[in-house]
This record gives C-alpha cells, structure tokens and sequence, in this order.
C-alpha cells in the first residue's frame, strides 16, 4: 500500500470479525468496502460498525487527529476489484472459504494480497483454491480486533516475499504488532486456546466448578484476562464449535472435538454475546 489516505481494503463477510476489522481500519483513515451476501446483514454492521468506532476512539484505540476512513458496503464481490488488499473473514467453514477465496482470486488483479482471517484452517488448504497461491496468508485478527494490538500472521507454504511485505506494511498502518508463524492447523493461538476452552467447559460439565469459579480462578491464578468460557462467549460458541472440530480432524486428535456442552447451546442458539446468551447471559440480544 502507498500510505495515501485513498487507500482501499476489502473485507468480505459482515459478521463479528468482519465488522471488529473494518472498524479497526476505518478507525486508522483506511476506505472499507465491506461485503456481504446479505443486505439485512448490511445495514445492522453499518450501524454496529459506528459503535465500534465511538467506543475505540473513546478507548483511545485510533490516533486523535485521524481522519475516519469511508465505509461502503456492497453486495457484489466483482467491488473488491478496486482494493489494494482483499480480507476473506467469513463463517470458519472450509469449503465455504474455499469458494470465497477462489472467487476472489479470480475477481482481484495479480499483485493484490489476499488475506484469510481463519482462526485455524491451514494456509497450504486454502491455497490450493487461489490463482496465485503467492499471494496468500493468514492473519488472525482477535475479537475485539480495534482493542487488541496484537495479531498472529501465517505465512503458507507458498507465501511470497512480496505479499509478506505488503500484508505487514498494512499492519502496521492499522497499529499492529505482529507474530509471524509458520502454517500448521489452529497455528499457535487457536491451538492453545480453543482446546483449553473445551476442557473448561468439560469441568463446568462434570460439576466440579460453576462457569464463574472457572473464570475467575483462570483469571486470580493464572492471569487469563477474561476466564476461558466469558471469552468462548466473544468468539461465539458456534464458531468455536466448527473451529475445535477443523483441528480435531486435522490434527488427528478426538480430544479436541468440541464437548457435548458446547454443542448442546450451539444446538439450543445459544451461541454468546451475539445472542444475548451462552455460557453467560447478556441480557436482551446484541446485534
């Protein structure tokens, strides 16, 4: 990117990520074209998306004399065309984001990075649905992606120099530091994290602590900030499911599938903060 305050990032998907990354880059003066299949879906993340925004700038989360980048929204992945670089973060399902990515490669001119948010799906998986396979990496954005610095980079198999350096010097506009890792399925933080908040739930599950000791002997003794299941109800209890199970089949381990727990709120909706309830509850339903 040329560090001009015309420049452009795509991001495809107007869910929890989709909106948290596009907050983050309007917060830093970057234009957003934000898309999505669903124009209902739209219209609720422009209006979440200014919530972002109030309450990162009143964190002090985006430099005081920044000018706000400019949201568009759309319903047609052919925008994405324009976009210096393209940001996949759609539902954690691998054939899904295969389809995605290979539209959009067949969509942006070569040169144009194109980043996947998975929180686990290995790059090389990915790459065999992309054009040019040197042009892809993963960069785990964390829920909320306008608070939290950091970010976990992987760079595939395939990954170039050149996209590397791009998808970095765009990180860096947006204030992120940054860990780069090599591709491996759950990478370092969902590999750590997601199987810890499996067997919380496990515990919860046997009666050996309520949700809330869980949490807050997590965060008393070890300094977890939020306690393992408060933060399984940010990512989404749904997407943590899907997430646990793309590790267990890809690593080969069963102990990673997600508890009978887990999958008896994702069955009942309740899913986390986004629906009001999961492991907490929240009260009326967040949109």
């Amino acid at each position: 990117m040329a560090g001009s305050a015309s420049d452009t990032i795509a991001v495809v998907g107007a869910g929890v990520m989709g909106r948290n990354i596009t907050a983050l880059a309007l917060g830093r003066g970057v234009d957003v074209v934000l898309v999505d299949v669903s124009g209902d879906v739209l219209e609720s993340a422009r209006a979440e998306i200014a919530q972002l925004l109030r309450h990162g700038q009143f964190m002090g989360a985006f430099p005081a004399s920044q000018t706000t980048g400019t949201l568009t929204t759309t319903l047609s992945s052919g925008d994405v065309a324009d976009a210096d670089v393209v940001i996949e973060a759609i539902t954690e399902d691998a054939s899904l984001k295969a389809r995605v990515m290979a539209d959009l490669s067949g969509t942006v001119p070569a040169g144009v990075p194109l980043i996947t948010n998975t929180s686990g799906i290995p790059i090389a998986e990915l790459a065999k649905s992309v054009q040019r396979p040197a042009e892809l990496a993963g960069v785990h954005f964390m829920n909320p992606s306008y608070l939290i610095e950091m970010v976990e980079v992987v760079r595939g198999p395939q990954t170039g120099e050149a996209a590397m350096a791009a998808i970095l010097s765009l990180l860096g506009r947006l204030g992120r530091k940054t860990v780069v890792v090599r591709d491996a399925p759950g990478f370092v933080t969902s590999r750590l994290l997601h199987p810890m908040i499996n067997e919380a739930a496990r515990i919860v599950a046997e009666g050996t602590a309520s949700v809330e000791a869980v949490d807050q002997l997590m965060h008393g003794c070890l300094g977890h900030p939020t306690g393992p299941l408060r933060t399984a109800d940010l990512i989404g209890l749904d997407n943590l499911a899907d997430a646990l199970r793309l590790l267990a089949e890809r690593t080969g381990n069963s102990t990673f599938e997600p508890c009978e727990l887990l999958m008896e709120k994702v069955r009942r909706g309740d899913l986390g903060r986004k629906t009001g309830r999961g492991f907490y509850n929240y009260g009326e339903v967040l949109s």
